[in-house]
Order: C-alpha cells, then sequence, then structure tokens
C-alpha cells in the first residue's frame, strides 16, 4: 500500500520498487483526502494509478477501496476500462461501501454520511451496477441511487467478462455481496482492538463467517482469494521482519491468499524503516511465495 501523498518524482520510485522486490500487487487509497492527513498534500487513485501501470509491467495494481461516496458508475467504468486497458489487465477493482476512515470523502460535500443500512444499500447498487455496465454494451439500469440508460462500454475490459472484484466487508451483508460478485474479499477487521490478540480472534471468526457466506452461494471457497489488511492490527506489521513474519503466518493459518501491508512513512500512521521493507523482500517474500 503506497498513499497517494508524494509528488510523482518522489512516488514513482516507490512503486517501480514495489514490483522490483517482488511484490504480487500495489495499492493506493481511492480517498480525497484520509483521516489526519487531510490538512498535507494528497493526490488522486486513479491518475496514480495510471502512471504507476506506466513505469511497471508486472505487478497487478488496484484501488484500497474505491466506495460510492464520490463515485458515479457510469463515469467510473469508463476510468476502470481505460486503467485495465492502459496496466494491459492489471488492474484489480477493490470496492467498498465507504464508512469510517472514508466519512470525509462524504462530508466534504455537505451530505449526510448516512446509516449503516443506507450506506450498504448504495453499495449493493453501485456494486450490481459496476457489474452490468463492465460486462455489458448498451447496458441499461435504474435503482433508488443511480440511473443509466442504453451505456455504451466498448471497447470493453482487457480482462473478461469484466476485471476483478475485490469487495471489502467486515458485515454479514457485505460479505454475502462480496461471496456472490467477488474474485476475493479483503477484510480490515469488524472492531478497534486494544490489542494485537483481540485483532486476530476478530479475523478468525470473520473468516469462518466468510466460509459460510461462500457455501451459501455455492462457490468453491479455493478459487475465491482472501485479503487482509495487517495494519488495520494495532502493531504496525513492518515494525520489524519478526512482526512481519509472524502476521503473514498467522493470515496463511487463518485461510488468507494475500496479505497487504503499508509503505514506510517517515512519521505518523504506518511509522517505520524501509530497510525492513527490503529484508522481508529479500528473505521473508520468496520463502511465502514458494509456499503458494
Amino acid at each position: 500500500m503506497i498513499l497517494p501523498e508524494d509528488r510523482w518524482w518522489a512516488a514513482e520510485p516507490k512503486w517501480k520498487a514495489a514490483e522490483e522486490y517482488g511484490f504480487d500487487h500495489a495499492w493506493t487509497y481511492d480517498h480525497l483526502a484520509w483521516r489526519d492527513l487531510a490538512d498535507g498534500p494528497w493526490f488522486s487513485a486513479m491518475p496514480t494509478l495510471t502512471a504507476a501501470a506506466m513505469v511497471t509491467s508486472r505487478i497487478k495494481l488496484g484501488t484500497f477501496v474505491a466506495t460510492p461516496n464520490f463515485r458515479h458508475p457510469i463515469p467510473f467504468m469508463r476510468e476502470l476500462t481505460t486503467l485495465d486497458d492502459i496496466s494491459d489487465g492489471r488492474f484489480i477493482l477493490g470496492v467498498g461501501a465507504g464508512g469510517g476512515k472514508a466519512h470525509y470523502d462524504t462530508e466534504v460535500f455537505g451530505e449526510p454520511i448516512g446509516t449503516v443500512k443506507e450506506r450498504t444499500d448504495r453499495f449493493f447498487e453501485f456494486v450490481a451496477a459496476l457489474d452490468g455496465l463492465l460486462v455489458n454494451d448498451k447496458f441499461d439500469f435504474e435503482g433508488e441511487h443511480y440511473k443509466g440508460v442504453g451505456v455504451r462500454n466498448l471497447p470493453g475490459c482487457v480482462q473478461r467478462p469484466r476485471l476483478p472484484f475485490l469487495i471489502a466487508a467486515n458485515g454479514p451483508r457485505t460479505m454475502g455481496l462480496a461471496a456472490r460478485f467477488g474474485s476475493g474479499w479483503v477484510t480490515t477487521g469488524k472492531i478497534k482492538p486494544d490489542t494485537p490478540e483481540e485483532w486476530w480472534r476478530d479475523i478468525a471468526e470473520l473468516a469462518a463467517k466468510f466460509d459460510e457466506k461462500l457455501e451459501a452461494e455455492g462457490r468453491d471457497k479455493t478459487k475465491i482469494a482472501r485479503y487482509l489488511s495487517l495494519d488495520a492490527s494495532p502493531l504496525y506489521s513492518l515494525s520489524s521482519v519478526g512482526a512481519f513474519t509472524d502476521a503473514a503466518g498467522r493470515a496463511a493459518e487463518l485461510g488468507f491468499t494475500d496479505i497487504v501491508t503499508h509503505w514506510p512513512r517517515s512519521d505518523g500512521w504506518y511509522e517505520g524503516r524501509e530497510l525492513v521493507l527490503e529484508q522481508v523482500a529479500s528473505d521473508v517474500l520468496p520463502t511465502l511465495q514458494a509456499q503458494r
């Protein structure tokens, strides 16, 4: 996870390095601003990912996560199709309902945040609309929040039938949506834990519940990717090589196929040393990838 806070001359080497280090995917936040970093520099996700696509060739790229808080499915479909094309089919759409740290994205418009149910209802409609728009040309749809008439989508996605959806979900309804539409599921955990152990207990419960949702949808759980955002834990995963190795092992034991860590920052959120990232890339990452 590379926060979109640096001017491109400083950000470009990070995206290149993520690929050179051998990571499978690299992400950025899709927000108008983020938490207490709103007073500092912040850049848009889609142009950032487009630039990253132009300086890499292998690594998967994605939003973590896009929400309907400030996006409409019709113009967003065009952006997604374009980025999927520019990246030659390396784009993953991480998408979520838009709560918690995404509240600013609604508040800046002077609009109410809405209840959990209201945000979830809108999210269901947003995902269903994107699914239809990315797959079908001349697509019609109408719901409570969005409407489209004869929407064109040519040439469509490089990835067929559409680019993959990685659906963020911590609650039962959104996990059901992830089981139905998602190529993958991503979670941060649904509580604000006091200790790492409390967080891991919650993650274990969510993983078990997602198994139940997949079974209800009749989907093979071995074919659905499961992503865990490690740094929702109180312990930053790159605080040391040992911390990352332990977190990766525990995630694997719970059935997660992929993990996401944050590029170390000089202070504040995810404060750490890039030396640890380099050591993880050279000493830990090859072992993890060999075990897949």
